[in-house]
């Protein structure tokens, strides 16, 4: 038996790190600093659901974890989205730390909702200004 060093989560994630698309600026208001890459599908929740489903013991969570990653490739890849660091914690300060599987589409709406917002913002300025 495989003694871990780490949580389970910490092995999918270092996996599937190398095949997020992270952009380059929040996709709600721009900014190029402190991006943070968000999963609308809490990564925490779809393993523990997984495991479970599966019966995959901590120790063997290194010889499934391309398994996990392949089966939940638009939960990892597609369902996901750059935001600054502000715009994150806005996020979960409003569906949790660890947001439930079924806020996902939620999550999804309020993130366009926020850039819309902040689009029209930045209309409304520029015509108070000309």
């Amino acid at each position: 038996m495989v003694k871990l060093k780490r949580y389970c989560i910490k092995y999918i994630r270092d996996r599937a790190k190398s095949g997020y698309v992270k952009d380059d600026k929040c996709f709600i208001c721009n900014e190029f600093d402190d991006l943070d890459f968000h999963h609308f599908y809490t990564l925490t929740l779809l393993l523990k659901r997984w495991r479970l489903k599966n019966k995959v013991e901590d120790e063997d969570i290194l010889e499934w974890r391309d398994v996990f990653i392949a089966q939940h490739s638009p939960e990892l890849y597609e369902h996901a989205v750059t935001l600054c660091h502000i715009h994150h914690m806005k996020l979960h300060s409003i569906y949790g730390k660890n947001p439930n599987l079924g806020t996902a589409k939620k999550q999804a709406r309020w993130v366009n909702i926020q850039r819309e917002k902040h689009e029209k913002n930045i209309i409304n300025n520029r015509t108070t200004f000309i």
